[in-house]
Protein backbone atom coordinates (compact mmCIF):
# COMPACT_ATOMS: atom_id res chain seq x y z
CA UNK A 1 0.00 0.00 0.00
CA UNK A 2 1.57 3.44 -0.87
CA UNK A 3 2.40 5.47 1.69
CA UNK A 4 1.01 9.29 2.30
CA UNK A 5 1.90 12.04 4.29
CA UNK A 6 4.80 13.67 5.44
CA UNK A 7 7.02 10.10 5.00
CA UNK A 8 5.38 8.99 1.40
CA UNK A 9 9.00 9.99 0.37
CA UNK A 10 11.35 9.96 3.49
CA UNK A 11 13.96 8.10 1.75
CA UNK A 12 14.11 9.85 -1.59
CA UNK A 13 17.07 11.90 -1.39
CA UNK A 14 15.88 14.07 -4.28
CA UNK A 15 13.33 15.41 -2.39
CA UNK A 16 15.60 16.54 0.35
CA UNK A 17 14.05 14.46 2.69
CA UNK A 18 15.96 11.81 5.00
CA UNK A 19 15.13 9.94 8.32
CA UNK A 20 16.26 12.29 11.27
CA UNK A 21 16.59 11.67 14.92
CA UNK A 22 13.72 12.70 17.24
CA UNK A 23 15.62 15.55 18.77
CA UNK A 24 16.33 17.61 15.42
CA UNK A 25 12.97 16.74 14.06
CA UNK A 26 11.28 18.49 17.22
CA UNK A 27 14.04 21.36 16.38
CA UNK A 28 12.57 21.33 12.56
CA UNK A 29 9.10 21.35 13.93
CA UNK A 30 9.83 24.41 15.97
CA UNK A 31 11.24 26.03 13.07
CA UNK A 32 7.90 25.30 11.01
CA UNK A 33 5.81 26.33 14.20
CA UNK A 34 7.42 29.66 14.57
CA UNK A 35 7.41 30.34 10.51
CA UNK A 36 3.80 29.68 10.73
CA UNK A 37 2.98 31.52 13.45
CA UNK A 38 5.01 34.79 12.10
CA UNK A 39 3.16 34.47 8.57
CA UNK A 40 -0.47 34.00 10.77
CA UNK A 41 0.17 37.17 12.83
CA UNK A 42 1.00 39.12 9.35
CA UNK A 43 -2.17 38.06 8.29
CA UNK A 44 -3.92 39.38 11.66
CA UNK A 45 -1.98 42.45 11.59
CA UNK A 46 -2.77 43.69 7.63
CA UNK A 47 -6.63 42.89 8.40
CA UNK A 48 -6.06 44.36 11.43
CA UNK A 49 -4.34 47.42 9.27
CA UNK A 50 -7.57 47.42 6.91
CA UNK A 51 -10.29 47.36 9.61
CA UNK A 52 -8.89 49.73 12.13
CA UNK A 53 -6.83 52.43 10.43
CA UNK A 54 -8.56 52.86 6.92
CA UNK A 55 -11.50 54.31 7.62
CA UNK A 56 -12.71 54.66 3.83
CA UNK A 57 -14.64 51.38 3.04
CA UNK A 58 -13.75 52.10 -0.49
CA UNK A 59 -9.90 52.19 0.06
CA UNK A 60 -9.88 49.93 2.74
CA UNK A 61 -11.67 47.44 -0.20
CA UNK A 62 -8.95 48.27 -2.62
CA UNK A 63 -6.10 47.83 -0.08
CA UNK A 64 -7.35 44.56 1.04
CA UNK A 65 -7.64 43.35 -2.30
CA UNK A 66 -4.16 44.40 -3.53
CA UNK A 67 -3.25 42.72 -0.05
CA UNK A 68 -5.00 39.65 -1.19
CA UNK A 69 -4.00 39.57 -4.54
CA UNK A 70 -0.23 39.14 -3.51
CA UNK A 71 -0.78 36.19 -0.84
CA UNK A 72 -2.55 34.47 -3.48
CA UNK A 73 0.39 35.31 -6.09
CA UNK A 74 2.74 33.95 -3.70
CA UNK A 75 0.67 30.74 -3.09
CA UNK A 76 0.79 29.89 -7.17
CA UNK A 77 4.62 30.86 -6.97
CA UNK A 78 5.96 28.47 -4.30
CA UNK A 79 5.47 25.27 -5.93
CA UNK A 80 8.26 27.00 -8.50
CA UNK A 81 10.83 26.72 -5.38
CA UNK A 82 11.80 23.17 -6.13
CA UNK A 83 12.12 24.03 -10.34
CA UNK A 84 16.29 24.35 -9.87
CA UNK A 85 15.41 21.15 -8.07
CA UNK A 86 13.50 19.66 -10.59
CA UNK A 87 16.18 20.72 -13.21
CA UNK A 88 19.28 20.08 -11.88
CA UNK A 89 17.94 16.38 -10.89
CA UNK A 90 16.08 15.58 -14.02
CA UNK A 91 12.94 14.45 -11.75
CA UNK A 92 9.79 15.49 -11.22
CA UNK A 93 9.22 12.70 -8.03
CA UNK A 94 8.77 15.88 -5.63
CA UNK A 95 6.20 17.31 -7.92
CA UNK A 96 2.21 16.88 -7.59
CA UNK A 97 0.54 15.79 -11.21
CA UNK A 98 -2.94 15.75 -9.11
CA UNK A 99 -1.87 19.49 -7.46
CA UNK A 100 -1.24 20.55 -10.74
CA UNK A 101 -4.05 19.54 -12.44
CA UNK A 102 -6.32 20.98 -9.36
CA UNK A 103 -4.46 24.39 -9.39
CA UNK A 104 -5.16 25.27 -13.46
CA UNK A 105 -8.32 24.21 -13.18
CA UNK A 106 -8.85 26.39 -9.92
CA UNK A 107 -6.60 29.43 -10.99
CA UNK A 108 -8.42 29.22 -14.41
CA UNK A 109 -12.19 29.35 -12.86
CA UNK A 110 -11.31 32.26 -10.81
CA UNK A 111 -9.76 34.11 -13.50
CA UNK A 112 -12.74 33.79 -15.98
CA UNK A 113 -15.04 34.76 -12.76
CA UNK A 114 -12.97 37.70 -12.11
CA UNK A 115 -12.60 38.35 -15.63
CA UNK A 116 -16.90 37.97 -15.99
CA UNK A 117 -16.95 40.36 -12.98
CA UNK A 118 -14.38 42.79 -14.65
CA UNK A 119 -12.39 42.62 -11.12
CA UNK A 120 -8.62 42.91 -11.82
CA UNK A 121 -7.91 41.45 -8.23
CA UNK A 122 -9.15 38.21 -9.00
CA UNK A 123 -7.62 37.69 -12.66
CA UNK A 124 -4.13 39.00 -11.87
CA UNK A 125 -3.94 37.38 -8.72
CA UNK A 126 -4.86 33.72 -10.04
CA UNK A 127 -2.99 34.22 -13.57
CA UNK A 128 0.17 33.33 -11.97
CA UNK A 129 -1.67 29.62 -11.16
CA UNK A 130 -2.28 29.56 -15.15
CA UNK A 131 1.19 30.08 -15.59
CA UNK A 132 2.91 27.94 -13.16
CA UNK A 133 0.95 24.96 -14.14
CA UNK A 134 2.08 25.06 -17.41
CA UNK A 135 5.65 25.15 -16.56
CA UNK A 136 4.63 22.12 -14.10
CA UNK A 137 3.39 20.64 -16.96
CA UNK A 138 6.01 20.87 -19.38
CA UNK A 139 8.72 20.02 -16.32
CA UNK A 140 6.38 16.69 -16.16
CA UNK A 141 7.14 16.24 -20.42
CA UNK A 142 10.57 17.05 -20.29
CA UNK A 143 11.35 14.82 -17.03
CA UNK A 144 8.55 11.93 -16.52
CA UNK A 145 8.00 10.96 -13.30
CA UNK A 146 9.81 7.18 -12.61
CA UNK A 147 7.41 4.11 -11.24
CA UNK A 148 8.66 4.41 -7.35
CA UNK A 149 10.92 1.06 -7.33
CA UNK A 150 10.33 0.63 -3.30
CA UNK A 151 6.47 -0.19 -3.69
CA UNK A 152 5.17 -3.37 -6.03
CA UNK A 153 2.29 -2.79 -8.33
CA UNK A 154 -0.87 -4.05 -7.14
CA UNK A 155 -2.84 -6.64 -9.34
CA UNK A 156 -6.12 -5.84 -9.86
Amino acid sequence: MEELGPQAHANDPECGQRPVPALSHHGSQRVVLLQTATLLGVLLLGYGYFWLLVPNPEARLQQLGLFCSVFTISMYLSPLADLAKVIQTKSTQCLSYPLTIATLLTSASWCLYGFRLRDPYIMVSNFPGIVTSFIRFWLFWKYPQEQDRNYWLLQT
